[in-house]
C-alpha cells in the first residue's frame, strides 16, 4: 500500500466527503480522511492501482481532482480518553489554542500546561497592548503636528498611567474572551505549572506526570537580552516591561532597530519622549528592499527620532536615574544618555526549562526548536510551532502552524507548512509592509526581473492626506509580468497588503493588477498604480485612467 493526498475542489458539505470516499473505496483505496474544509483527501492505495484511475473516478463523482502527491505512511492515532491525553500541549498562546480547538473537533482529549498567563505573547505583552499603545501615540502626534492649514489642535503632557490602565482593561477583556473562556467552551484541560519532561511520552509538571500519545511544544519566545558590558547593573526595560511604564520618560534609548525597536520606540517619541535608536548596521531593516529602509527611515527622521547607525556598543552604566550608553562611530567614542533604556535585540525561544534531552528533542543554535515540513521535531511523536522554533514571529503563522500540528498529530493527514507567502507588517507610521521575494532573493532565485518604484507622491490618497513620505515597490518576473513581491510605505500599509499576499500567492501578474478596479482615494489604488508604473509615467495620467 502507499498513501497519497490529493487536494480537490468542488466539495462543500459533508455530503461531499461520503461521495469522494465512495469513489475512492470503489478502487480500492482505504483508510480515507477526506475534509470539504481543507478541500483534501488522504487515503492509502494497493501499490497496483495507477494515481490516473483515483482522477478518473474524482472527475466521474463530479469533483475537480487537482494534485496528487504520495506521502509518507503514519499510523492513525487511536483515540483512547483513558490512557492519558491524545494531545498534551505545553503553551497557552496563538498556536496552542488553535491546535487545541482543532484537535477537539477530531474527538481528541486535549490538555494544556501553562506557567504563567494564559494567552500567550500576542494578547499579553505583544501585539494587542502595543498596538493600542501605538494608535495612542499617532493621535498624540497627530493633536501636535496635523498637517491641515486652518486647524488648531494642541496636546497637554500625556497621562501614561491612564492610557496603561486602559491597555491592561483591553488584555484582560480580549484574553477572556478570546482565551480563558474557550478553555471551558471546548473542553480543554487546563494545567497549571512548569512543564518537563521525564520521557518521550511523559511531562512533569508539579510533581505529577502527564503522559500523551502526542505532544506540541508551543511555548513562545521572550525578549533576548545581550551580553553588554554593564548592563547586569543597570535599570533597563525590554519590550515586556517598556508596556508597563507609568510615566513618559523625557529621553529614551533603543538598542536596535529591528520592528520591535522601531515600533515602541515611535511610540514614545509621539508621547513625548526624545528618543534616540541605535543600531550596528548602515541602514534599518537590513533584510528589506533598500527603497523600503531608506524611506521609512527619512520617515522617522523627519518626524525627530535619531538614529546611530554604523555604532559599536561599548558600555552602559547608570548615575542616579540617568543611563548612559557608550558607542563608537567612525573611531569616535559617543556618549548617549537617557532617563530609560530600552533593550530591543530580538527574540529567544522559550526552551530552557522543559528538560527536552529526556524527550530526544533536538535543538538549534539558539535553543530553538527544530522541525520538518509536517511541524514535527526530530522525534516524530512531539511537535513544535509557533515562536519556539524562530520561524516567522507573527501569531497567524503560529495559529496556521498549530492547526496543522492538530491536521497532522490527530487527523493524520500529513499536510505540509507552506511559509512561502507570508505578510509581515511594521505597525510604524507610516506602516511597513512586505510579502513575497525581494528584487535581490528574486535575482538569486533566477528570475530576471522587473520592477517598479513608485513614491507615494503619486498616490492620490497619500496627496489628499498630506502625507506623502513613502513607496510601493513591485517586483515581478521579466518575461510573464507573475508578481514575485510587493512592498510598502505607506498609511494603510498593513491594510493594503493581504490584497497583495494575494496576488503573490496565487500567481496574479502585473496585467491583473492594472486590469482591476481599484477605488479611487484609497491607498489600495497605489498597488494599481504602482503595477501601471512598471511602462508608463503614472503623473501623465488623469485620476483612474489607465
Amino acid at each position: 500500500m502507499k498513501k497519497y493526498r490529493l487536494n480537490i475542489e468542488g466539495m462543500s458539505c459533508s455530503g461531499c466527503e461520503q461521495h469522494i470516499n465512495i469513489a475512492l473505496t470503489s478502487i480500492g483505496a482505504k483508510n480515507i480522511e477526506t475534509s470539504f474544509r481543507c478541500g483534501v483527501s488522504v487515503f492509502e492505495l494497493p501499490n497496483d492501482v495507477n494515481v490516473d484511475k483515483v482522477k478518473m473516478v474524482i472527475t466521474q463523482a463530479k469533483y475537480q481532482p487537482k494534485d496528487i502527491e504520495e506521502i509518507s505512511l503514519q499510523k492513525n492515532v487511536e483515540l483512547d480518553h483513558q490512557a492519558g491525553y491524545d494531545l498534551l500541549i505545553i503553551g497557552s498562546g496563538g498556536a496552542a489554542f488553535s491546535a487545541a480547538i482543532k484537535a477537539i473537533e477530531y474527538g481528541a482529549k486535549v490538555g494544556m500546561i501553562e506557567r504563567g498567563i494564559v494567552g500567550g505573547t500576542c494578547v499579553n505583552i505583544g501585539c494587542v497592548p502595543s498596538k493600542t499603545l501605538l494608535k495612542a501615540g499617532e493621535i498624540n502626534r497627530l493633536a501636535k503636528t496635523n498637517p491641515f492649514a486652518g486647524l488648531q489642535t494642541s496636546s497637554d503632557k500625556v497621562e501614561l498611567n491612564s492610557l496603561m490602565e486602559q491597555k491592561d482593561e483591553l488584555v484582560s477583556g480580549l484574553r477572556k474572551q478570546k482565551y480563558i473562556d474557550l478553555i471551558e467552551e471546548y473542553g480543554i484541560d487546563l494545567i497549571v505549572g512548569q512543564a518537563k519532561f521525564v520521557d518521550e511520552n511523559t511531562v512533569e509538571v508539579n510533581g505529577k506526570n502527564f503522559s500523551s500519545k502526542r505532544f506540541l511544544i508551543a511555548t513562545g519566545a521572550s525578549p533576548f537580552v545581550p551580553p553588554i558590558s554593564g548592563l547586569k547593573e543597570v535599570d533597563y526595560l525590554t519590550s515586556t516591561s517598556l508596556l508597563e511604564l507609568k510615566e513618559v520618560p523625557k529621553r529614551l534609548t533603543v538598542v536596535g532597530s529591528g520592528f520591535i525597536g522601531l515600533e515602541l520606540g515611535q511610540m514614545f517619541h509621539n508621547l513625548g519622549s526624545e528618543v534616540t535608536l541605535i543600531q550596528r548596521g548602515e541602514r534599518i531593516l537590513k533584510g528589506y528592499e533598500p527603497e523600503i529602509s531608506e524611506v521609512a527611515e527619512k520617515a522617522l527622521s523627519e518626524q525627530g527620532i535619531y538614529f546611530v547607525k554604523g555604532a559599536v556598543l561599548e558600555r552602559v552604566e547608570q548615575k542616579g536615574e540617568i543611563k548612559k550608553v557608550y558607542v563608537t562611530v567612525d573611531g569616535k567614542q559617543n556618549v548617549i544618555e537617557s532617563e530609560q533604556l530600552f533593550i530591543a535585540a530580538g527574540r529567544q525561544p522559550n526552551t530552557k526549562e522543559l528538560n527536552l534531552k529526556a524527550a530526544g528533542v533536538n535543538v538549534g543554535s539558539c535553543n530553538e526548536i527544530k522541525i520538518n515540513e509536517y511541524a514535527q521535531t526530530n522525534n516524530k511523536n512531539i511537535y513544535a510551532a509557533g515562536d519556539v522554533t524562530l520561524g516567522p514571529q507573527f501569531v497567524y503563522v503560529a495559529a496556521y502552524e498549530g492547526k496543522t500540528v492538530a491536521d497532522n498529530a490527530i487527523g493524520s493527514l500529513n499536510r505540509k507548512l507552506n511559509l512561502e507567502v507570508v505578510p509581515s507588517v511594521v505597525f510604524t507610521y507610516p506602516s511597513i509592509a512586505t510579502v513575497g521575494l525581494t528584487e535581490e532573493q528574486a535575482k538569486e532565485k533566477g528570475y530576471e526581473v522587473k520592477i517598479s518604484v513608485l513614491p507615494l507622491d503619486s498616490v492620490p490618497r497619500a496627496i489628499v492626506n498630506r502625507e506623502t513620505t513613502g513607496v510601493i515597490k513591485l517586483v515581478a518576473e521579466e518575461k510573464s509580468l507573475k508578481v514575485l513581491g510587493i512592498h510598502i510605505v505607506a498609511e494603510n500599509a498593513g491594510d493594503v497588503i493581504y490584497a497583495g499576499t494575494l496576488a503573490v500567492k496565487f500567481g496574479l501578474t502585473i496585467e491583473d493588477l492594472t486590469e482591476s478596479l481599484a477605488p479611487y482615494l484609497t491607498m489600495s489604488e497605489g498597488l494599481k498604480l504602482a503595477a501601471l508604473s512598471i511602462d508608463k509615467d503614472v503623473s501623465k495620467l488623469s485620476c483612474c485612467a489607465g
